[in-house]
């Protein structure tokens, strides 16, 4: 995710830039049109109490009847909850105990900008302890039925959690299928005051994308949502004729429905954590072109942002081949950027479709060409190799910014080293505003700390070891933990390795400390007195 910044062109300190199917999928369930057009206040306001507060709503459907194990299988541990989150000290109930998720199957049957629609979501899992229940992440929206492999299983919503107790207890190791039906609300969304703003469900004149980050995937669909955990995702989305679709990965199908309707199918190709889910409906082309090595580049504009955006992206292989060069190859089978017709404040690296907003593309080159950096670095950092918890996103915002900023150098922005002199000096009002780079608040995850702050570590880190060792240090993160998450520490260790000296003092004092340290190389910097 972008946000423009100190030293920017395009604005000032902070704010936010213009930045196959195999088996036969379950059938889904018929909604009454009365009950797929209805979405009551009362029930949303039930479903976003918060955890443990009162107002769950009551259970669904009555188990169907068998008997409960009153044990797992001999010697191991009795059936038990599956834990609500996987205790991620500033997002405590994101993700869900007790279970891997090895697939998302999603069926979408859009109607009409700003219209609820029927929806279903199959989760397939796998128990890694013995369940008596469990949770997916999801608020919002209307349920109609849970099972679990294919019987009604009780469910309760408890905040933002869907709590789901199975006829039968699932032994560990097990696999099983969760099916939800619902009716999506394409208008929810929620608001952080940071560069994030609102997310979720996005809308556009004809339409919607989705901005999932941080945690708005769960108003999208049920899910185990936490940066760190992955699964691929099949997309089904029925929409009218004269209507587009499109989501991460590849187009497997295009299949006509009843009524005029068309039935579109994508395979995320690659597991992909839920904050990166990307669905846009509206009208849109899509433009093919070719990156390095051939690699598929696929644009979806609207129709009539076509030729006013084509400049700008067109830079896509450009910049490729100039990340290549420092992180190594592109990890993912396809790239390209959804042009967004919306208000959105901010860009986001939505796996292998990078969402823009039109105004990113329409104002100058410089600007331009630091959004579409940004967010094609996140590919490596940030999607590609994931973050551990969500206290490790200066691992990915630091090093989006940092490329992004080192590519403008050369490109007609601002100097690096002006941008980051710029940095140091307001380093230390930032973490008193909003902690230290990798001591973020729930609520300062997206502020500048996170973006120049952290780039301002990197930065660090290379007039320490010099530019040749950094440059080896980059291209063996991102190889070591390609398609796997990993944190600060990992990175402090594996750059002492690289380096062949003990890195931990100088990165903890950048990321942890109270105070800016010196910047090697640059006695005469100094940092700015805090103010309250």
């Amino acid at each position: 995710m972008e946000i423009m910044s100190a030293g920017s062109p395009a604005g000032p300190p902070g704010q936010g830039s213009r930045k196959a199917r195999g088996t036969r999928r379950p059938r889904r369930t018929a909604l009454a049109l009365a009950g797929a057009l209805t979405l009551t206040g009362a029930a949303l306001c039930y479903d976003l109490l918060p955890r443990g507060g009162q107002g769950s709503r009551a259970p669904g459907p009555a188990a169907a009847p068998g008997r409960a194990a009153a044990s797992g299988p001999a010697g191991g541990a009795p059936p038990s909850p599956g834990a609500p989150g996987i205790g991620d000290p500033l997002m405590p109930l994101a993700g869900n105990g007790g279970y891997t998720v090895r697939r998302y199957t999603l069926d979408f049957d859009w109607q009409a900008p700003l219209t609820p629609f029927e929806a279903g979501a199959t989760i397939s899992a796998t128990a890694t302890q013995a369940l008596s229940r469990f949770d997916l992440d999801f608020a919002g929206n209307t349920l109609h039925q849970v099972t679990v492999d294919g019987s009604p299983a009780r469910y309760v919503r408890d905040g933002d959690e869907l709590v789901v107790t199975p006829a039968r207890p699932i032994p560990r190791g097990r696999a099983f299928t969760v099916h939800v039906a619902y009716t999506a609300d394409p208008t929810q969304q929620r608001h952080r005051d940071d560069a994030i703003r609102d997310y979720g469900w996005v809308p556009t004149p004809d339409g919607t994308v989705v901005c999932a980050q941080p945690d708005g995937a769960k108003m999208i669909f049920p899910v185990d949502d936490h940066p760190s955990l992955r699964a691929p995702i099949t997309f089904h989305v029925t929409t009218p004729a004269n209507i587009g679709a499109v989501a991460n990965g590849r187009l497997v199908s295009t299949t006509a429905r009843p009524g005029g309707r068309v039935e579109r199918t994508y395979d995320s190709e690659q597991p992909i954590a839920a904050q990166l889910v990307q669905l846009a409906i509206g009208r849109f082309r899509v433009v093919n072109s070719t990156g390095p090595r051939g690699l598929p580049v696929r644009d979806v504009v609207p129709d009539d942002l076509v030729d006013d955006t084509a400049e700008y992206r067109s830079l896509t292989p450009e910049h490729l081949a100039w990340l290549e060069q420092r992180l190594g190859p592109y990890p993912f089978r396809r790239y390209g950027v959804l042009v967004g017709d919306t208000e959105l404040p901010v860009a986001l690296e939505t796996q292998s479709l990078s969402v823009v907003p039109k105004d990113d593309l329409l104002g100058d080159r410089v600007g331009a060409e630091r959004n579409l950096v940004h967010e094609l670095t996140h590919h490596w950092t940030g999607d590609s190799v994931a973050i551990r918890r969500w206290s490790d996103l200066w691992l990915s915002e630091g090093h989006a910014r940092f490329y992004e900023r080192l590519y403008s150098d050369s490109h007609g922005g601002v100097s690096l080293d002006d941008a980051m002199r710029d940095a140091y000096e307001q380093h230390d009002q930032w973490r008193h505003d909003d902690g230290a780079p990798a001591e973020p608040a729930a609520d300062t995850l997206f502020k500048v700390m996170r973006y120049d702050g952290s780039a301002l570590v990197l930065y660090a880190l290379r007039e320490k070891v010099g530019t040749a060792v950094f440059e080896r240090i980059e291209k063996s993160w991102v190889s070591t933990y390609r398609g796997r998450s990993a944190g600060t520490r990992d990175f402090i260790d594996l750059a002492s390795r690289v380096a062949k000296q003990d890195l931990k003092p100088f990165l903890t004092a950048w990321l942890h400390g109270p105070h800016t340290p010196p910047m090697p190389g640059h006695p005469d910097w100094r940092v700015d007195p805090v103010e309250d």
